[in-house]
């Protein structure tokens, strides 16, 4: 299939080749949700901690005595039913992350991206760099490309100026080609991926790459 190129000011340039295995699926939507989750799962930390009554700071003796006062019974302050008490099956520390096949992230992604291709939601930019590394000189580069909603920069390799321009624009996230996260590209409102990314992600994620995983089973 074929894409557009654009100019930084917006304006149309040339066509450039999208591959079918990238680019042109159809949309699995169940692979998109198991993707996306699996994201979230290993982002959570995990932390939450409460005390159980073994592990309550107080005294072991008893409140007060065990007949006689018309009250109920106790055994100590640490019990659960009195106040500043253990907690009962409260949470503990725990890992959420689970490992993900590699072949089924890698669909998600090539199917997001084909989603993202086919909606519209996907324009492909010359490649270009901020030589001075400030958010101001690429925000006004990305007025010409709807700026303010949330979007998704794709770039061609790790640029350190790129980068370090994004890092203060609020509704801009900035990816490699190499390492995508479906779901950044799932909800941001449009993807703009550099020319290099597309010729990049065309041999990443080709049919040729797929071939050589499948030999090395």
């Amino acid at each position: 299939m074929k894409g557009t190129v654009y100019s930084i000011e917006g304006k149309e340039l040339r066509d450039i080749e999208l591959a079918d295995t990238v680019f042109g699926l159809p949309v699995n939507e169940d692979l998109i949700w198991y993707a996306i989750n699996n994201e979230l799962a290993n982002k959570r930390q995990g932390n939450a901690s409460t005390k159980d009554r073994s592990e309550v700071h107080g005294s072991n003796a008893k409140p007060y005595k065990q007949k006689g006062t018309g009250r109920a019974r106790r055994g100590d302050k640490k019990s659960p039913l009195m106040v500043g008490g253990g907690v009962v099956f409260g949470p503990r520390p725990r890992d959420y992350s689970y490992t993900m096949p590699k072949k089924a992230k890698r669909q998600a992604i090539k199917t997001i991206l084909s989603l993202k291709a086919q909606s519209d939601g996907l324009k492909i930019i010359e490649d270009f760099s901020i030589e001075s590394g400030k958010t101001r000189d690429l925000a006004g580069l990305l007025k010409n490309f709807k700026a303010g909603e949330r979007t998704v920069l794709v770039l061609k390799d790790d640029d350190p100026l790129i980068k370090r321009a994004a890092g203060n624009i609020p509704w801009l996230s900035y990816l490699s080609y190499n390492r995508l996260r479906a779901h950044d590209l799932f909800y941001g409102r449009q993807v703009l991926m550099l020319e290099s990314a597309v010729k990049n992600l065309n041999a990443f994620y080709g049919s040729a790459v797929e071939q050589g995983e499948e030999a090395g089973e």
